[in-house]
Formats: structure tokens, C-alpha cells, sequence
């Protein structure tokens, strides 16, 4: 179950009502859930393969930026050739979709649709950094090795406060500080 003040900043950080929430699957800095576990399948029916989904919307722009700066291809090209890489990703692809199980079978879905396919890309290309930050983050360093390449080239995203307050309104994107609780 999700907290109340956890779903209402999750909808305020992404413009929408979340759907599928297991749970907070990490908190940026600021205290705010970043990430979020979902379940395998939404309530409408649709198979959902990406179990970790990054919610905070600054840190989701910049991975934007990296992705428009050609990260993913050079990432792609160094797993072609890098074999402790891959062998790294493919754990990581392993670890997505054990993950995932465990959340289905709590929530008692089965999800034979999207059986063996994770997300981002996994095992063999680089699709989605924005999924592997998630993964990255929700499962910390060491579990996927381009996630946390992805983290290291955002820095401290955070470091201009959160990203929406308590109130659930956008602070990074209306440029203004609130002092309202």
C-alpha cells in the first residue's frame, strides 16, 4: 500500500494518477520518491514491463538531455564489445525480471505477455536511460552497470531542492520557492 502523501506528490510530479503503484521503489535526497515499483500489469488489463519508473520530473529532463546527446548509441557500442559489460547487463536483465515476478506474485498477477522481457533495452541494447536510472536507483550501485553510469553523469539532480512540494504544486518548473506545507 502507498502512502497517501507519496501518491499525491507522484501524481503532481508526473502530471498524472499513477497507476499499478506497488510501492515507493526509492526516495531522492529531498525525501520525495523518485522511482516507483509497479505492477506487472495496470489495473486496465495492459501488460506493464517497466517495473521501476522514475517519477521525479528534473531528474527525468536531464537524462532527456543525455539521451538527445547520443549516450545511449555509445553505450550500445561499448556492450558490443565490452564482454564483462554485457555478462553485467545481463545479470541486470535478470535481477529486472526477478523483481518484477516478486511483484506480480504479491499483487497475484501472471503476466505471460511480457515473460523474459525487461525494459530499457535489456539484455542486448540500450533503449531507455530513464529505466535504468530507475533500476539503478531502486536497486543501488552494482546491480546495473549503465544505470549507475547514467546517475554518475546526472550528479546531484536534486541540488536545487525538490522537485514538487508537499502541496504537490511544480516548484522546478514554475521557477519559485513555496513555503506552504
Amino acid at each position: 500500500m502507498i502512502d497517501p502523501a507519496d501518491k499525491k506528490t507522484i501524481e503532481a510530479q508526473l502530471g498524472r494518477e499513477p497507476r499499478g503503484i506497488a510501492g515507493v521503489g526509492h526516495r531522492c535526497p529531498c525525501g520525495n520518491p523518485d522511482v516507483v515499483a509497479t505492477e506487472p500489469r495496470l489495473p486496465n488489463g495492459t501488460p506493464f514491463p517497466t517495473t521501476y519508473y522514475l517519477t521525479c520530473p528534473t531528474a527525468a529532463s536531464k537524462i532527456g538531455t543525455l539521451e538527445g546527446g547520443g549516450v545511449m548509441k555509445e553505450m550500445q557500442e561499448r556492450l558490443g564489445t565490452d564482454e564483462e559489460l554485457a555478462a553485467a547487463y545481463q545479470a541486470a536483465h535478470e535481477s529486472y525480471l526477478a523483481d518484477r515476478a516478486e511483484i506480480g506474485k504479491a499483487a497475484g498477477l501472471e503476466v505471460p505477455e511480457i515473460e523474459g522481457i525487461s525494459a530499457g533495452g535489456m539484455p542486448n541494447r540500450v533503449k531507455c536511460l530513464h529505466v535504468l536510472a530507475g533500476h539503478a536507483l531502486a536497486k543501488g550501485p552494482g546491480v546495473n552497470p549503465l544505470g549507475d553510469e547514467v546517475l554518475e553523469m546526472l550528479g546531484e539532480w536534486w541540488k536545487d531542492g525538490a522537485c514538487v512540494n508537499a502541496c504537490g504544486s511544480d516548484d522546478a518548473a514554475a521557477g519559485t520557492e513555496t513555503t506552504e506545507g
